[in-house]
């Protein structure tokens, strides 16, 4: 059904939710609607009516708990290449993990080693550098900050798009 957009009481974004663990919230008066959907669900009698929302903000802060940089995961790095293959760029394969460096040669297991890789390219690379193997990386790796992960991570949800047009991003 439809997602909604969870946001912290100071307007930063925590996550996406079902609408149904949104009224939830709003009904149990933790969270307070910033924007609706057109979208309107009533009870069997017709007694009560409620606007769906679209962005829904926390009245009590959460607090999370920041780290200096994105911790190395295979997840992570697959969310930062946008589930594309580095060398064909295709997005319809299994992805798996390539370290252009081989670890074998030294090569360690860190964002700017590492992209995401279909397997015909990966086996094709194999246990060599991509120039060795006359292959070539159609961006180069890096090691995202949280801010550029969470815009990643936004958009890839979909949710970008309208945090901006709120002025929240």
């Amino acid at each position: 059904m439809e997602k909604v957009i969870l946001l912290n009481s100071d307007y930063s974004f925590i996550n996406v939710i079902d609408w149904k663990r949104a009224v939830r919230l709003m009904v149990k008066g933790k969270a307070d609607v910033v924007e609706a959907s057109g979208r309107v669900i009533r009870n069997a009698e017709r007694t009560i009516e409620l606007l769906i929302p679209k962005v829904l903000r926390l009245i009590k802060l959460v607090r999370s708990i920041y780290k200096a940089k994105v911790p190395f995961s295979k997840k992570n790095v697959m969310i930062r290449d946008g589930l594309a293959c580095a060398y064909c760029g295709k997005t319809d394969q299994k992805l798996t993990i390539d370290h252009i460096i081989p670890k074998s040669r030294g090569g360690g297991s860190t964002f700017e080693n590492c992209v995401a890789s279909c397997k015909p390219c990966n086996n094709k690379k194999n246990n060599r550098t991509p120039s060795e193997a006359k292959m070539y990386l159609k961006k180069k790796p890096f090691q995202p900050t949280i801010m550029e992960f969470f815009i990643i991570k936004m958009k890839r949800l979909g949710v970008y798009k309208t945090l901006k047009e709120l002025g929240i991003y």
